[in-house]
């Protein structure tokens, strides 16, 4: 392999990561979101 195609490799590695990283962030939110909603529909106002 050349040195352009590594470097094209690291790139998309690099905004995978970011996506991946965004998307357990949005996972983590919602499922805050998630839990607060179940807890105040059991009537346990935290």
């Amino acid at each position: 392999m050349d040195i352009v195609t590594i470097l094209v490799a690291l790139v998309l590695v690099f905004i995978a990561w970011k996506v991946l990283m965004g998307l357990v962030k949005f996972g983590a939110i919602a499922l805050i979101v998630v839990a607060a909603i179940w807890f105040i529909s059991q009537g346990n106002a935290f």
